[in-house]
């Protein structure tokens, strides 16, 4: 297979689909397009704008902003000098994530929106390597290296009329094993890891996905998800970019809260036929879904909840639908689907085909749900280190509660602790191995060594093959945390703080599995706490005494975030909301640690299940809660 770039990509779509609208954004009132061929001249000018400003190849220069076209075609445009894209999340927080990622990628340029700008201005101080910041958006005042994009555009259009083919020999010069991105992703300790991504990883797993989903030239695609992750640059722009297809990003609120309104909104508007989700996302739209129909009175919603049974049983796994006598609940669902399903996907338009699901792993009762409506969403698997699609239902080849077929050109097999491989239905670790695998970790050459080993990718996540060839992901085989848009992170690092650095503290097991936040286990140093209420004449035997001793263990848990002694030191986002206080230590006697003294994490889980269930019902974020109480 010919190993290409990005740029080649960009210029065969432009070859085909020039007058085609590519990108969609919405300015005051409705969508305007932008046709493939103004992409690359556009491109092209803000890349003429960035070697002037002295962008070389294989500089990194860092993207902040939310989704606007202005993202992707300054992806484009840093992409066409050589350079790297450095994409960063606008979740990040300025004074731990933010700052690492620039400090460690040793970014040299910044690209970043006006909504974004104050977090880049107070680290500026902190980032010498830095020599200019450009923003998307015209700010009141400019500070020190900061410039407006349409200034570089300006010295773009100067530097094309004194170096006319300029940009053009400076992309033919690109490899297909020239970075094109470091995706930041989180590491096994405090910091992250910077995922190296390069122009083939990219085109390679566009190849792939396109083994397993189909696109048209008449299809579009709104991007609900953050352009800063591969998910939304395979499956989302660069994928509809490979044939000629449509792309709008979800219109900026003043607010994040008033651009998540937007969402469904703009989806109404622009009428996407596929959409890219994740669980967090899928769990919304089935709620917003369930709450429009109860609106609409009992007979309704009794008739649709019915009408969704018969679906879940005609439908089954989505392989096997319509077989024996379900047949004959055809004539019956195709009715339901006229006066009652059909209403229900004017809520996306009306010319949805089907979603793309990713990120994290999607409950069986949500896929047989949106299938039953008429909206397929299609699970799919990767990670950032695939680039990230793996395997992915099709409409053509699917099963729902399975993560799907394998992508073509690249191979998977199911590994024991051991390395050795495994047969179908077993459980074990998932390798992979082809184009789509990442160059590495930027400037950590030990994970590297660690993760990809003669080629092979370890995934860090169990799963196992059926015998007709689907994947199914079960959990995980490293521990990590999973939060509810599928973004992962490793607890040790926290656990390990936590129990080290609070005398009150014995151990903690931290738990995230696609959930509204984190919560933790912890086991309390009893004579220590009992140490602390005496000391504060308090009765450790009172109701008082045991709620002053919580509300210790909670502060000693603040102290990790703002304003607290190591705030900065782990996201907030991966600290505990939610603390289950448990009496009883992790012992080898209780089989809740191994031989090596380590936690068994899978066992603490199960022992506890009930509490970590309680954890996320009303009330369980005051560690106050009648079960903490009642277990000191």
């Amino acid at each position: 297979m010919k190993r290409t770039t990005i740029i080649d990509l960009l210029n065969e779509s432009v070859d085909k689909y020039a007058n085609n609208p590519f990108l969609w954004e919405k300015n005051e009132k409705l969508f305007e397009p932008t046709t493939f061929a103004e992409t690359k001249q556009k491109a092209h000018l803000l890349a003429a704008g960035l070697m002037s400003l002295g962008v070389s190849a294989g500089d990194n220069v860092a993207m902040l902003s939310e989704g606007r076209n202005a993202w992707i075609i300054s992806e484009l445009g840093i992409l066409h000098t050589g350079a790297v894209n450095v994409p960063l999340s606008i979740k990040l927080e300025e004074s731990n994530d933010l700052i690492f990622r620039l400090q460690h990628s040793k970014t040299t340029y910044i690209i970043v929106s006006g909504g974004q700008l104050k977090k880049i201005r107070a680290i500026t101080a902190s980032l010498p390597l830095v020599r200019k910041i450009i923003i998307l958006d015209e700010p009141e005042k400019y500070g020190e290296k900061e410039i407006s994009l349409q200034e570089v555009l300006e010295k773009g259009r100067e530097y094309l009329e004194k170096n006319p083919g300029s940009v053009v020999e400076r992309a033919a010069q690109i490899k297909p094993d020239d970075l094109a991105n470091i995706t930041y992703t989180s590491g096994t300790t405090a910091d992250p890891k910077g995922v190296m991504l390069t122009h083939r990883n990219y085109t390679a797993n566009v190849e792939q996905a396109l083994s397993l989903m189909t696109i048209a030239p008449q299809d579009r695609t709104l991007i609900i998800l953050p352009l800063d992750h591969c998910f939304a640059h395979v499956a989302g722009f660069y994928s509809f970019m490979a044939f000629g297809a449509s792309v709008a990003t979800v219109q900026t609120g003043r607010t994040p809260m008033e651009t998540l309104k937007n969402i469904p909104l703009n989806i109404k508007e622009f009428k996407p036929t596929v959409l890219l989700s994740v669980p967090a996302l899928a769990k919304n739209f089935h709620k917003n879904i369930e709450s429009s129909i109860r609106a609409k009175g009992e007979k309704t919603e009794k008739l649709f909840n019915w009408a969704v049974k018969m679906a879940y049983s005609y439908n089954k796994e989505g392989f096997n639908r319509g077989r024996g006598i379900q047949i004959f609940k055809k004539p019956v669902l195709a009715l339901m689907d006229k006066i009652l399903f059909s209403k229900v996907r004017e809520a996306f338009g009306g010319k949805m085909r089907f979603f793309v699901g990713g990120g994290a792993l999607l409950d069986i009762d949500l896929q047989r749900f949106f299938y039953a409506i008429g909206v397929p969403m299609l699970q799919g698997y990767g990670l950032s280190e695939a680039t990230p699609i793996i395997s992915a239902n099709s409409l053509e080849k699917h099963k729902l509660g399975s993560s799907g077929h394998l992508v073509k050109w690249m191979d998977l097999k199911i590994c024991d602790p051991d390395g050795k491989e495994l047969p179908n239905y077993q459980k074990g670790e998932i390798v992979i191995r082809g184009e789509n695998v990442m160059a590495g970790y930027y400037k950590n050459e030990k994970a590297t060594a660690e993760t990809v080993i003669d080629n092979w990718l370890h995934t860090g996540d169990m799963g196992y093959m059926d015998n007709d060839g689907f994947l199914y992901v079960v959990g995980r085989f490293k521990s990590l945390l999973i939060a509810s848009d599928g973004e992962k992170y490793s607890p040790e690092g926290i656990e390990e703080a936590l129990a080290d650095q609070s005398k009150f503290i014995e151990q903690v097991v931290l738990y995230n599995n696609q959930s509204p936040y984190t919560a933790a286990i912890i086991v309390p140093n009893k004579e220590q706490l009992k140490s602390f209420v005496t000391k504060q004449n308090g009765d450790w035997n009172s109701e008082e005494g045991k709620k002053g001793a919580l509300l210790k263990l909670q502060a000693e848990i603040d102290e990790y975030k703002k304003g607290g002694r190591f705030a900065g030191q782990f996201p907030e986002r991966w600290l505990p909301a939610a603390v289950a206080v448990v009496g009883e230590p992790f012992t080898e006697q209780n089989g809740l640690v191994n031989s090596t003294m380590k936690i068994v994490r899978g066992k603490v889980e199960k022992r506890y299940e009930d509490r970590i269930r309680a954890l996320y019902e009303q009330g369980a974020k005051d560690i106050c809660n009648e079960l903490n109480l009642k277990e000191l």
